[in-house]
């Protein structure tokens, strides 16, 4: 039976492949450590920023550190979802004799970088649904499982931009977190280039392996949620919906559909990992606070006015961190009695 980690275990081998990315990365220590939250957990994370920011050199650079069977695939308008999942073959035996074969895509793999996701159309984008969730490609009527660990790490540049295809609200619904790749200081872009431009290029080394993920991830799972923190998730994505009562003024004006029971998933899932790595032995409300914008942003549809306004929906999980009470009352029926 494998041991389990300790806490300080579990500490220091995160630092050490946050470190090891940042020997290659530059800054972006938010948008490494929400990443990291996912492949812990087993997750998926969506990437979203402008070409150029290092979206597609972080997640490479994260395959390098850890030991784990890597692919990338890379989006366009004219990929078909066969190229992603596999198919059948005809294959001839010495014999003479012809069977089919299963070929397997890309997306056989542990971490699979999806590089411009929204480049591709909504077809070809759907052929990582079953894989996203049921963690199996079903083909020709026969289902194939994927080894474990498995996640997506995909990129998307923002949506405006030219030859983008929007993601269906089921797939974006799949990915744990949504994270916003910003564009560096000016003291971040020195460091850039001279990293960049110089006769040797910052190499990463590897610290952890399949395994170790694995067991992390089951380590983070065990963390302990009181029931007080548990109600508050619940009543922060259940605020997310304009038509609930205990919906915040700017969800009931811009919001038209609220997050999914996926968004507290992923705020508990992610609260955990974030309370290991802050020493702390049990989930706190500043770990929901700091997992809560990138599980939530991407699950709440803006109605026509939010979009007209260009309403941000950080900005309405701000909202809510401020407005959802932490602790409910005593109920007054036990005050009553």
């Amino acid at each position: 039976m494998t041991e389990e980690l300790t806490i300080q275990e579990f500490r220091s081998t995160a630092s050490a492949i946050e470190a090891e990315v940042g020997k290659v990365i530059v800054g972006q220590q938010e948008v490494v450590r929400h990443v990291l939250i996912c492949v812990l957990t087993g997750n998926h994370a969506l990437l979203e920023g402008v070409p150029g920011l290092g979206k597609t050199m972080l997640i490479r650079t994260l395959s390098n550190v850890l030991d784990l069977k890597f692919s990338r695939i890379q989006f366009t308008p004219d990929l078909m979802p066969a190229d992603i999942v596999g198919t059948d073959i005809i294959e001839e035996s010495a014999d003479g004799k012809r069977a089919f074969r299963f070929q397997p895509g890309p997306i056989f793999s542990n971490l699979v970088l999806a590089d411009e996701i929204n480049r591709a159309t909504p077809k070809t984008q759907s052929a990582l649904l079953e894989a996203m969730q049921e963690k199996s490609v079903t083909v020709a009527k026969k289902t194939y499982r994927l080894d474990e660990p498995f996640f997506v790490l995909a990129t998307q540049n923002p949506l405006e931009m030219e030859g983008t295809y929007p993601l269906p609200e089921a797939q974006l619904d799949r990915f744990m977190f949504k994270v916003w790749v910003k564009f560096p200081s000016p003291h971040e872009l020195v460091d850039i280039l001279g990293r960049t431009t110089g006769k040797e290029m910052p190499v990463a080394s590897q610290v952890a392996d399949a395994a170790t993920i694995i067991r992390m991830g089951q380590m983070a799972r065990q963390t302990p949620v009181a029931s007080h923190v548990t109600d508050y998730v619940a009543r922060l994505v259940v605020a997310t919906h304009p038509d609930h009562p205990s919906a915040s003024p700017m969800v009931k004006q811009f919001v038209r559909y609220g997050s999914s029971p996926r968004g507290a998933q992923a705020i508990i899932l992610g609260a955990k990992v974030a309370s290991i790595m802050s020493g702390r032995y049990n989930v706190a409300f500043e770990d929901i606070e700091i997992v809560a914008p990138a599980a939530l942003r991407h699950r709440m549809i803006l109605n026509f006015e939010g979009q007209a306004e260009g309403v941000a929906p950080d900005d309405i999980v701000a909202e809510l961190l401020k407005t959802v009470p932490k602790q409910v009352e005593e109920r007054r029926e036990k005050a009553a009695a």
